[in-house]
């Protein structure tokens, strides 16, 4: 009478092996993948970048263009800072899984060109965002960019989508810059 344990012990082993492999192949990926993922849009609006300016460079503004705002009305949202400039921050609390908890800061400004942002979503990591403005015909270019970290191998692989996350958010989020500054 044969033995059936041989096949099945060669059948784990195999699926060791496949384990095995596919594992290296995450851990080694992950070594050669970027450290950091950045996503980017850009829109044109008919307006002057100091209109434009006036708006982004504002965060109490920003319940008048961010997609954020939208997807939850209710979060809560509180400000620091004399208004508009460099230390700035607006904190937000939200039920609302894709909005959670976090804060924005403003870090930097070049009047009618630039602002830059430090975002700290408190576990899920931070970020840098940045929107740049340049004169463009009659109109202005706005560049909307997020800059994040990728600290580990699992947040590695993670940045592979980010893009396809945020991407459509920024899409959203200028689309609204864009009606507000040219309706106002």
């Amino acid at each position: 009478m044969k033995r059936v344990e041989v096949p099945m012990k060669k059948f784990a082993l195999w699926v060791f092996y496949i384990l095995l492999g596919l594992f290296l192949v995450f851990v080694a990926g992950g070594f050669v993948l970027p450290d950091k993922a950045h996503v980017t849009r850009s829109t044109v609006i008919n307006a002057p970048p100091e209109k434009i300016f006036a708006v982004v460079s504002d965060l109490r503004r920003a319940k008048d263009w961010s997609p954020w705002f939208v997807l939850d009305p209710q979060m809560t949202v509180t400000f620091e800072g004399e208004g508009a400039g460099v230390g700035q921050k607006m904190s937000w609390s939200s039920q609302h899984p894709n909005v959670g908890t976090g804060s924005q800061q403003t870090i930097g400004l070049i009047e009618n060109k630039q602002v830059v942002a430090a975002l700290d979503f408190g576990e899920m990591g931070q970020a840098t965002a940045t929107v740049d403005l340049a004169q463009e015909g009659a109109g202005t270019r706005v560049d909307w960019a997020l800059d994040v970290p990728l600290r580990n191998i699992i947040e590695r692989w993670f940045g592979l989508i980010m893009d396809r996350m945020v991407g459509p958010d920024f899409e959203k989020g200028l689309a609204n810059l864009k009606s507000y500054a040219e309706a106002n």
